[in-house]
């Protein structure tokens, strides 16, 4: 099958590799009906050492099933499923919490567990990893019914997951920090959420005209100092009662405890790239302020999520602007760093 490696920053290539295999009574094999590439694989892209032996690359996924262990029970050949971001075995006490990102027996795709931008990937844990979309065949579905589905595998609920956090309510402003797919999401979440006001900071045109559409009342292009001070003169000096973060460097960090008012929610869902972040009185302490978020438990949302876009009430795949064949994933990945594609989806 053909498959996408990383070897080193800017060094993406899609190769023949063996098909993966069953390994353990509770895996199932998936053929690709879509994949995508994340704003989170632009972290590697950049910064990987090169390597002789490449990275498998990608966690967002629908697919149909294509055979599974003896002891999946929840899922059978010819099923249309997602596949979440990460996989979880959905009955720990952890996953029974909500927080299935932290499965005791759950984990990441990647390297030994392969990647999901691929023809064909290996799902652990699949009755707990797979979640079946009823009613709809692949091969007859609307383009933009199966970008909406895929954008549940992770875009989307990643941003519900941050405004859920974030405790957005009716009354509630709102500011997103970031116009990336995950930003906008946040904003769509914020809105389905009651949010009175959501400023959106983000300074490329064609993604923040999107925001708007689906709900910013506000798009802030100033960064750092001259940010901060634009957001408290919208909200009349007092801050944001929520901050959404979804950029995940250290600048954006900054702003959100910058623009935090007193007792207010900063949420995070941007994978830090640092492990050191201020947290005292100037920053977090001084303010009351909460610090939450983290990476989103999509399994916890997602039956809910899919009834929603096949009811036709929520639209997230509106935040995929290209489609590349597998062979074209390279392309992918250089057109995203470069900001001229907001989120490349991969057809199969």
């Amino acid at each position: 099958m053909k498959a996408t490696l990383m070897f080193g920053a800017g060094d993406v290539r899609v190769e023949t590799v063996p098909d993966p295999i069953i390994r353990h009574d509770t895996d199932a094999i998936v053929r690709a009906v879509r994949s995508c590439v994340c704003g989170s694989d632009l972290h590697p892209y950049h910064s990987m050492p090169h390597g002789e032996h490449g990275t498998a690359m990608g966690h967002e996924l629908i697919a149909v099933v294509e055979q599974v262990g003896s002891a999946v029970t929840t899922v059978k050949a010819g099923d249309f499923v997602i596949a979440p971001f990460a996989f979880q075995d959905n009955t720990c006490v952890f996953c029974r919490e909500g927080f299935q990102t932290s499965c005791v027996h759950g984990g990441w795709y990647g390297g030994a567990n392969g990647g999901l931008q691929a023809e064909l990937a290996r799902i652990p844990q699949a009755d707990g990893s797979l979640v079946v979309v009823p009613g709809v065949d692949p091969t007859t579905a609307d383009e933009s019914l199966l970008a909406s589905l895929l954008a549940l595998s992770d875009v989307y609920l990643t941003g519900f997951h941050a405004a859920h956090m974030g405790r957005v309510e009716p009354g509630k402003t709102v500011t997103v920090i970031g116009d990336g797919a995950v930003g906008l999401s946040a904003v769509l979440a914020s809105k389905r959420l009651g949010a009175e006001r959501i400023i959106l900071m983000g300074r490329h045109t064609a993604r923040t005209d999107l925001g708007v559409e689906w709900g910013a009342t506000d798009v802030v292009t100033e960064r750092g100092a001259e940010g901060i001070a634009k957001v408290f003169e919208l909200t009349g000096g007092e801050g944001s009662h929520v901050v959404l973060e979804a950029v995940g460097h250290m600048p954006a960090y900054e702003q959100a405890y910058g623009i935090v008012r007193p007792g207010g929610v900063i949420s995070r869902v941007g994978v830090p790239q640092y492990e050191s972040a201020p947290i005292g009185f100037g920053s977090l302490f001084g303010k009351n302020a909460t610090l939450t978020g983290g990476p989103a438990p999509v399994r916890a949302y997602l039956e809910d999520a899919i009834g929603q876009v096949l009811r036709g009430d929520l639209d997230p795949g509106r935040v995929f602007d290209r489609t590349v064949s597998i062979d074209d994933v390279p392309a992918a990945y250089a057109a995203m760093d470069a900001r001229e594609a907001l989120k490349v989806m991969v057809a199969f």
